[in-house]
């Protein structure tokens, strides 16, 4: 897919690589693979660990660390990585979870993307403590428009985000109604979005979840603004 989205639609591709279910020879041949295809970008993850599995198995990697050592020591990609401004769901507490991310960077991360938030003041202050942690790479804030009550009760159960009252109210008015959520969702994660902008954060990652009618439409909410900020 990376492949075809550079070469053929002439866009910049960033392959997602995840290491959780693959041995370190299957990731091998994958970084092989981007290499042979000419993709630069890579954003590199652990995964989920599937249910039931004991981790990390012989031959495999035990976290996304490693897979960006491994990654950076090929040379000539521009390596992302994952970030959680309310903390990864398996560390003890922030401070540990930022302990974690430093190192991860140091391994060779150039840019971070975060889990979603729907709280910009908690981004603001995992902005502050990464800096004082020493963390300067990039870091592009992840806005998830919600438009499946379901569905984000699953996600934010997993990935250990927290729901402002704002946020709970919009879900119980419209999630019976698919369309009004799907609105309400956009225009959420809009008002976010120009409160980010407004703010200083440069980098926006929009997760549509296979939807790019979504952020084609918040592009259009926000066509002025983008146009301001350059």
């Amino acid at each position: 897919i990376a492949s075809f989205i550079q070469h053929k639609l002439n866009t910049t591709a960033l392959a997602h690589l995840s290491c959780v279910s693959s041995s370190r020879d299957e990731v091998s041949a994958l970084i092989d693979d981007l290499q042979a295809r000419g993709i630069e970008n890579v954003l590199a993850l652990r995964g989920d660990i599937p249910q039931d599995t004991p981790f990390p198995n012989a031959g495999y990697y035990k976290n996304a660390s490693s897979l960006v050592e491994e990654i950076k020591a090929r040379g000539g990609f521009c390596i992302g990585a994952a970030c959680y401004p309310e903390g990864h769901v398996e560390s003890a507490n922030k401070e540990e979870d930022m302990k974690h991310l430093k190192a991860k960077v140091d391994s060779g991360v150039d840019f971070l993307v975060t889990q979603m938030f729907f709280d910009n003041n908690v981004l603001y202050s995992f902005l502050y403590n990464a800096l004082r942690t020493g963390i300067d790479v990039p870091i592009s804030a992840g806005v998830m428009p919600v438009t499946n009550s379901r569905q984000i009760e699953r996600i934010c159960e997993m990935a250990g985000t927290s729901l402002t009252p704002k946020f709970k109210t919009i879900v119980d008015k419209f999630g019976d109604n698919p369309d009004a959520l799907k609105q309400a969702g956009i225009a959420y994660a809009t008002d976010q979005i120009v409160d980010l902008i407004a703010n200083g954060v440069r980098g926006i990652h929009i997760y549509t979840m296979n939807k790019p009618d979504i952020a084609l439409k918040i592009i259009s909410n926000l066509s002025y603004i983008l146009d301001v900020n350059g």
